[in-house]
């Protein structure tokens, strides 16, 4: 019960610091504009950004959600692969030394050196922003939850051989609930790093997408317009971030939220 009590308040107390934010924000950015007066293409005032936003709302929301969708596929898919790898590593130990070298590299290579070969190979479509955006999201996913699972309580780990339990009833009832809040630490940050991937994939190469429309925009000096598409990614971030905040509150109350959760 106090669970069901305290999510929803939670979030409107998280609305209400949002708020409190974004005004100073705004605030903040329009007073540089009227102190600085920079011309309208290097900095566009706030209002001019709202006007960009409603002028061009339809075309803003079309290709938010593209991108939306993108990200979503593509969390699912980073979330599932990077989950799956740490289950594997840590029922089969020895597998660690084969998998980690991989990971390492791919999480070494720069997304802007990857985008383009993911291009060449899978097109200009969906695929390859969701290929993106998932490689983006595993590492934080599987490290945080290989590493949970490996620091399960030696106590119950010997309570385990003292009842002679098997690999897989020791990995079932005891390393993997263990490992819960290292999960939740990996999918507050893949939220966070969602939309990364799908963006740089749209600047790399796509026919629509917010990442799409920012380049445009900058190409034509429409730099109100880049804001405001930049508005609606900041917005889906945040929302895709409390989303997980909530759900993993209901889903693994007892993790650890100092520092990390929003609500």
């Amino acid at each position: 019960m106090s669970n069901r009590l305290t999510a929803p308040s939670g979030a409107l107390g998280l609305l209400g610091r949002l708020a409190v934010v974004l005004a100073v924000l705004v605030g903040g950015w329009w007073a540089l504009v009227l102190v600085t007066e920079p011309p309208p293409f290097l900095l566009p005032g706030p209002d001019r950004v709202a006007r960009a936003f409603v002028a061009r709302f339809p075309e803003l929301m079309t290709n938010a959600a593209v991108t939306a969708g993108e990200i979503l596929l593509g969390l699912a898919l980073g979330v599932g692969l990077g989950v799956a790898t740490a289950m594997v590593t840590g029922l089969l130990p020895w597998t660690a030394r084969l998998v980690q070298p991989f990971v390492v590299v791919l999480q070494a290579l720069p997304v802007f050196a990857v985008a383009p070969v993911l291009v060449l190979w899978l097109g200009f479509g969906l695929a390859p922003k969701v290929v993106m955006a998932a490689i983006v999201i595993f590492f934080p996913v599987a490290a945080s939850l290989a590493d949970a699972i490996s620091r399960a309580d030696p106590g119950l780990l010997d309570l385990a051989r003292l009842h002679r339990a098997s690999t897989a009833q020791t990995f079932r009832l005891i390393r993997l609930p263990g490992a819960l809040p290292g999960l939740v630490s990996g999918l507050r940050m893949a939220a966070t790093l969602a939309p990364i991937g799908a963006i740089i994939g749209e600047w790399v190469g796509a026919s629509s997408g917010l990442g799409l429309m920012m380049m445009h925009a900058n190409a034509r000096m429409q730099t109100d317009v880049m804001f405001a598409a930049l508005v609606l990614v900041a917005l889906m971030a945040l929302a895709l971030r409390l989303a997980v905040d909530l759900l993993t509150r209901r889903w693994a109350p007892w993790a650890p939220e100092s520092g990390g959760s929003l609500v």
